[in-house]
């Protein structure tokens, strides 16, 4: 597989694209779950077929894009509200990107450890040991870092902001149980990751939003920042439901590249945590 991927990372992006739209097509026909779980997510929020079809595509995009985004060539990235991560690094401020399943979000990441310097971001170890050794060999970039979803990630990312580095979450991620609460995302009860809210509590870190835009014809990417407006509530269920409003305003300025097939609504699982 790491063979696989390493010679597709070496494909143009169009190319890696258009294949992509072709997978996205492929899985939307053939896989009745994932068909009824991306047509039930899009209607819960708000959204009916012909508005969002384009994210069928999308979602294969993310697929076929992925080798050339861990073994290749950095792809073209512009920026868009850069200013708010300069203005907090002239601070010393460590910062807390908030992610969600939107556009390339590897690319946000990447973009910044590029341009900026350390970020250490959560993943989900993959259960299969070959998927896992292939993540963690591709991941691990220059001043890119991965933190499992462990206790010993969680240290990782809070010494991380506490020596003014950023950190990077998919907050729209269902966590393992006891890792999250119950808060609303578009109107029905999300199982939530309460870590944003602890990784600020305690690192006295700043927030911002950000979300990596697919440009047409595969021109590159554009990523974009936003600041977090007010403050983070102390109380788990409130800072959920905070985060997840923020989540909903993201996918709604790009709701044709939200990953409307995530199971967002699904129960979380026990894992084991160290």
């Amino acid at each position: 597989m790491k063979f696989l991927f390493q010679l597709l990372s070496g494909w143009p992006l169009p190319l890696l694209h258009a294949l992509g739209s072709a997978v996205g097509w492929l899985a939307f026909l053939l896989s009745p779950t994932y068909r009824r779980r991306f047509l039930a997510n899009a209607a819960q929020a708000g959204y009916g077929f012909a508005q969002v079809r384009s994210a069928v595509a999308q979602a294969g995009k993310l697929v076929t894009e992925t080798p050339r985004l861990w073994f290749g060539a950095p792809p073209r990235v512009s920026w868009d509200g850069v200013e708010a991560i300069e203005a907090l690094r002239a601070q010393g401020r460590g910062i807390v990107f908030l992610t969600p399943h939107l556009g390339c979000f590897e690319v946000t990441a990447q973009a910044y450890a590029q341009r900026f310097g350390a970020i250490t971001v959560l993943y989900r170890p993959p259960r299969k040991a070959w998927l896992r050794e292939l993540v963690d060999t591709a991941r691990n970039r220059a001043n890119l870092h991965a933190a499992p979803t462990t206790l010993s990630g969680v240290r990782q990312m809070l010494r991380a902001l506490k020596a003014g580095d950023a950190v990077g979450l998919l907050p729209d991620q269902v966590p393992p149980q006891g890792l999250g609460v119950w808060a609303p995302f578009f109107g029905r009860e999300a199982y939530t990751m309460t870590l944003p809210a602890r990784l600020v509590q305690q690192t006295g870190a700043a927030v911002l939003l950000a979300w990596g835009e697919r440009l047409p014809g595969a021109r590159g990417y554009c990523v974009h920042v936003r600041p977090w407006e007010g403050a983070l509530a102390a109380d788990a269920s409130q800072s959920a439901a905070q985060v997840n409003a923020r989540m909903e305003e993201l996918v709604r300025a790009g709701p044709t590249q939200y990953l409307w097939g995530y199971a967002r609504y699904k129960k979380p699982r026990s894992e084991a945590l160290a």
